[in-house]
């Protein structure tokens, strides 16, 4: 069995992100850059500034008056803010070529996006002031399975419907078949990108948040934006009346499972416009 670390090093070919992510990246590692210096490092690829523009002007951010310049939209997020919007675009920029016979990959991109935003929202109705960083770990949420049907379909294919015939939980099956799950083979691969390590482990740890550490809320708001998106995934003649949720998720967040309905119904009207903002289809257009 290869661990998830050598999956990840099998395919590091295919998962490589573009170069102006790793120097947004170094710029906003650094303390000493400044505004200016990311503006300037944004410009260098086109490409990438209209995406973040377009971006910053969608609803998602709903900013009331257009926003016609890198610099201002650097300004007026800030540079945590535009890091993010940097990593989903080149992520998805980047996959924009893979080609998976076995795997429905709009639908995918779909179930990500979904879980992005209801990531976001959850966050915000927790009381967390800058919820929208937690888009993009609800968007790498299930990163971990384009890894596993690219290195091994077959076997990723038939534990998914191994679990869905006896009932037991996805991950639980793809550690008894192959020696490890979809969320260790995404930490390993955002380990790879070196992503913040909040990302890392939210990822990690989400389906078992509790063991996040310092990293638990993260954990958490991951869990309950990806148990959400999995039930609303399902054939309603399926779909179990109560969805799962983990104790300590619950707890870390304090999160009202009232809000639920609303903030996913917020967040399926918003779906169709944001999945053009970020799936690999639309940026390959």
């Amino acid at each position: 069995m290869a661990s998830a670390q050598e999956l990840v090093q099998s395919c590091s070919n295919v998962f490589t992100l573009p170069e102006i992510y790793y120097r947004v990246r170094d710029v906003v590692d650094n303390p000493d850059s400044t505004m200016d210096d990311l503006a300037k490092v944004l410009k260098m690829d086109p490409a990438i500034s209209a995406r973040v523009l377009k971006i910053v002007n969608s609803p998602l951010y709903g900013v009331p008056k257009q926003v016609d310049t890198v610099t201002r939209a650097v300004n007026l997020l800030g540079m945590q803010a535009i890091r993010d919007l940097v990593t989903a675009t080149t992520i998805g920029r980047s996959f924009s070529g893979m080609t998976v016979q076995i795997m429905d990959l709009s639908a995918y991109w779909r179930k990500s996006v979904l879980c992005a935003l209801m990531a976001g929202k959850i966050a915000k109705a927790c009381g967390i002031d800058d919820g929208e960083r937690f888009f993009i770990e609800g968007l790498l949420r299930d990163i971990g399975h384009l890894v596993l049907y690219q290195t091994i379909p077959e076997r990723a294919q038939s534990a998914l419907i191994e679990a869905g015939n006896l009932g037991r939980p996805l991950a639980e099956v793809e550690q008894s078949n192959f020696g490890c799950d979809f969320t260790e083979v995404g930490a390993e691969l955002i380990h790879s990108w070196g992503m913040p390590p909040q990302i890392e482990q939210a990822i990690r740890h989400q389906l078992c948040p509790d063991e996040a550490g310092d990293c638990a809320l993260h954990a958490s708001i991951v869990h309950l934006a990806g148990v959400v998106a999995d039930h609303n995934d399902l054939h309603p003649s399926v779909a179990p009346h109560e969805l799962s949720f983990h104790a300590a998720a619950l707890q870390s967040t304090r999160f009202n499972l009232n809000d639920r309905p609303v903030l996913l119904n917020e967040a399926q009207e918003q779906l169709q416009e944001t999945v053009k903002l970020f799936s690999p289809m639309a940026l390959a257009a």
